[in-house]
């Protein structure tokens, strides 16, 4: 049965919505299981879980409609529950807030794009946070305290979102991180200009990919939005942009990273490139770098320069690179939280 467990606040302005707790498909909204393009939903998404990368465990999935907030409970409902909802979580139907993440539109990514924008200046590793952008008066003005009592409780004990049942601050937690995706996203989308939204649509993408690992260039991906022929005849065209992932050699991370992380900062300094590296989240063997074509070439030069310091030529790394941008309207929104799943971002998807 589905289980209401309490109403809460969808918006700023105290409208309340019911939170439903879901252990079977057939909870869940028909639009949602059966995605069409007659009708194209926004949804705000979020996943929470045990170590959430390759092998990690997830837990619950966040879904924010309008009306309604659904809490997926993975552990509950099983592999059946989470397999039911994928058609819709890949649908190009459906604009969602967090996963193999088409159309999704990425509020970090919105926020530096909005930034840019409006004449500030461009910084390395300048992201918001969520908290921070929820702060923000701008597009929601409100505090997030109870973020650090989770993340103090987990730090205590990975296991924290397995835990059945569901506690009362575990509903909490789970439905703040998805509430006001929705105002924030309309908050963004009518600030940005055609340039940003496509820079939005091919960054997002790319950085999904980032955390979806494949053995198959991600061919079975949704291909990535072409530059629209609007911008084509502006003077300013922006360039089209990649994504190359770069193998480190066992051993030579420290070497990429720098002491206290000063070698992989010069190196965002000196490229007008999106550098990522997976960590503890996500591959820790690789350096994701996002960009024009020519400054990730350029990038991948330097970090292999990095990784031969000692003068062990043999060890340098093997450069994947993903060079073509394809044909297709995506978008996505969310938080970068990519990295939690191998297939998640906190995020609205848009068409």
């Amino acid at each position: 049965m589905l289980v209401s467990t309490c109403f809460i606040d969808l918006k700023p302005s105290g409208e309340l919505v019911p939170i439903h707790i879901v252990t079977k498909a057939s909870q869940l909204p028909p639009e949602f299981l059966e995605p069409s393009p007659d009708k194209k939903l926004v949804i705000g998404f979020d996943c929470e879980g045990v170590d959430l990368c390759r092998n990690g465990t997830l837990c619950i999935m966040q879904l924010a409609f309008p009306d309604a907030i659904y809490l997926v409970d993975a552990i509950e409902g099983g592999k059946t529950l989470v397999e039911a909802c994928k058609p819709a979580l890949e649908s190009s139907n459906i604009t969602k807030f967090n996963i193999k993440l088409h159309n999704v539109f990425d509020t970090q990514i919105a926020y530096k794009l909005i930034e840019e924008q409006e004449g500030g200046t461009k910084v390395p590793d300048d992201y918001i946070s969520f908290v921070g952008l929820l702060a923000d008066p701008r597009y929601c003005g409100i505090s997030y305290l109870e973020k650090q009592e989770v993340r103090v409780l987990l730090r205590q004990d990975p296991n924290f979102w397995k835990y059945r049942p569901l506690s009362e601050l575990m509903v909490r937690a789970a439905t703040d991180d998805v509430r006001f995706l929705l105002y924030i996203y309309n908050k963004m989308i009518v600030k940005m200009n055609q340039k940003s939204l496509w820079y939005l649509a091919v960054r997002g993408a790319l950085y999904c990919r980032c955390f979806c690992i494949t053995d198959n260039d991600y061919a079975d991906w949704p291909p990535l939005p072409s530059i629209p022929e609007e911008l084509l005849t502006d003077d300013n065209v922006p360039e089209e942009e990649i994504l190359s992932v770069v193998d480190v050699p066992p051993g030579k991370m420290g070497l990429v990273i720098g002491r206290k992380g000063a070698s992989i900062l010069a190196i965002k300094e000196s490229c007008n490139a999106e550098i990522f590296i997976g960590g503890a989240k996500g591959p820790p063997d690789k350096v994701f770098v996002i960009g024009p074509v020519k400054q990730v070439r350029k990038a991948e030069a330097i970090l292999r320069g990095r990784m031969v310091e000692t003068g062990d030529l043999n060890m340098i790394s093997k450069i994947s690179k993903i060079a073509d941008i394809d044909h297709a309207p995506c978008v996505l929104v969310s938080e970068r939280s990519c990295e939690k799943l191998r297939l998640n971002v906190k995020s609205v998807k848009w068409i």
